[in-house]
């Protein structure tokens, strides 16, 4: 019942920058937090960034002062904004929504995924 799609990756140089995009979509009642995560080739998905819905937000260590995580409430969107991209940033980015639905006056919780979008970096 909840979508979560991605845009906004693409192939950009080393040294450049990309902003992604996530919209979650569906019968969202509220949403407690979202996050992005990476999934390398040949490597377990790992977190990149996190933010709940009052605005805290937690980092991969080794992507601390590159990256930075923010929202929009009202249109249930999360963005990252990637700076000083690096090859190892290469990756599949996948967005994660965590809260709650609401359908037919019941309430249920949700943890949803989208499909990812591709970051490579390379000249």
């Amino acid at each position: 019942q909840v979508q979560l799609v991605e845009s906004g990756g693409g192939l950009v140089q080393p040294g450049g920058s990309l902003r992604l995009s996530c919209a979650a979509s569906g019968s969202i009642f509220s949403i407690n937090a979202m996050g992005w995560y990476r999934q390398a080739p040949g490597k377990q998905r790992e977190l990149v960034a996190h933010i709940t819905s009052a605005g805290s937000t937690n980092y991969a260590d080794s992507l601390k002062g590159r990256f930075t995580i923010s929202r929009d409430g009202p249109k249930n969107t999360v963005y990252l904004q990637m700076s000083s991209l690096k090859p190892e940033d290469t990756a599949v980015y996948y967005c994660n929504g965590q809260g709650t639905v609401v359908a037919a006056s019941t309430f249920r919780l949700f943890d949803s995924w989208g499909q990812g979008t591709q970051v490579t970096v390379s000249s």
